[in-house]
């Protein structure tokens, strides 16, 4: 006999009814919000030199975010320098702040999590060691067309 006790569980089946599923709005499309979002913390990155940058499109494959941004910083006071960009502009231009940031304090790693966004600042050691770029390759990858003034 089980110790596990079946209070929470229905004694009986429970109807679903076919019409409320297709009532129901499916989220199939990433929010314009959400790519706004990511191509502005790509512009203000490209601002203080960031090297490598990649945005990818994860919304397809993952739950945890719609896009990511990695990017490469060549010295712990650049990594923060770009952190303090990002922060700077998206509060400014989008309202927001990021939901946690971890790492800045070392700045060999920083996490900004926006939370439909998530962005890694790493040094280039930090970054060809943990290879986040093959983790998700399988995730669409953002082609940012970069000129002088920007994105």
């Amino acid at each position: 006999m089980s110790d596990y006790l079946q209070r929470n569980s229905p004694s009986q089946s429970v109807a679903f009814n076919d019409q409320e599923r297709m009532d129901k709005p499916k989220i199939t499309a990433v929010k314009a919000e959400s790519g706004n979002l990511a191509l502005a913390i790509a512009e203000a990155a490209l601002e203080r030199k960031a090297g490598e940058l990649l945005v990818l499109k994860v919304a397809d494959v993952s739950y945890l975010a719609d896009y990511f941004l990695m990017m490469t910083g060549y010295s712990r006071v650049q990594v923060r320098a770009i952190v303090d960009a990002i922060e700077d502009k998206i509060k400014t231009e989008c309202q927001r702040i990021p939901l946690r940031t971890e790492g800045k304090m070392e700045g060999h790693w920083v996490l900004q999590d926006y939370g439909d966004v998530i962005v890694h600042i790493m040094m280039p050691k930090e970054r060809e060691f943990y290879n986040l770029e093959a983790f998700w390759g399988h995730a669409q990858q953002v082609k940012l067309q970069i000129n002088n003034s920007g994105i």
